[in-house]
């Protein structure tokens, strides 16, 4: 397929760049954060599956500044959640399970990430260890601790866009682990036709979309 619309695409890059640059350095330095810091951009990639991304975080920002992360039943933090994300009853589980898998032992999560060399066996870990992620929240997590560099987010909106620049036919409805990776690759070889890095194509897209880059 002929890509389309790239005059508009690029004029969006070149608007968005340095502010785009901006969000990828801190990303890059979140690459040394502890566990905790790794353990909130966990809770905002589990928050943010269906929910807009200034409410992901303004839960995660909640739930943060008290101890219900590390201390708080299922229902006390789904109480918080209830206020700011759908699903919130499925979503404290998923971040108690998490909690008990990884927040026990002081530097064991940021230890078993970085154990990995390539980002994409770090993905297939956290997609079978984590309750609630997926390819595109894995990658997503990654992407947004400087690791994920090389892993497209495929996000309703980012494949909408990508239909619209010709890389897609259309959206699907789901998408298996054979399909996310096929698309995938058709994003990278995309991002470098076009110049942009593969990093940023999400954020390029976010921008156009909510008139800000976020994460």
């Amino acid at each position: 397929m002929a890509y389309r619309h790239l005059e508009e695409l690029l004029a969006d890059w070149r608007r968005s760049r340095a502010e785009i640059d901006r969000r990828l350095e801190e990303f890059r330095r979140l690459r040394d954060a502890e566990d905790p810091r790794l353990f909130a951009e966990l809770a905002f990639c589990l928050f943010a599956v269906q929910t807009a991304a200034r409410r992901s975080d303004a839960a995660v920002r909640e739930l943060f500044s008290s101890d219900l992360p590390w201390r708080g039943s299922r229902a006390q933090i789904a109480s918080v959640l209830k206020r700011h994300v759908r699903f919130h009853n499925h979503k404290s589980a998923y971040l108690v399970a998490a909690r008990t898998r990884f927040a026990q032992s002081p530097g064991e999560f940021r230890r078993r990430i970085d154990a990995f060399p390539e980002a994409s066996e770090a993905r297939e870990w956290l997609v079978r260890e984590i309750d609630g992620f997926g390819y595109k929240e894995a990658s997503h997590f990654l992407r947004n601790t400087g690791r994920g560099s090389e892993l497209a987010i495929l996000d309703r909106h980012v494949l909408k866009n990508l239909r619209r620049h010709g890389v897609l036919r259309s959206v699907p409805d789901a998408i298996s682990r054979k399909r996310y990776l096929r698309i995938e690759e058709k994003v990278r070889g995309f991002a470098r036709d076009v110049g942009i890095p593969l990093a940023a194509l999400d954020l390029v897209f976010w921008s156009r979309e909510t008139g800000e880059v976020f994460k």
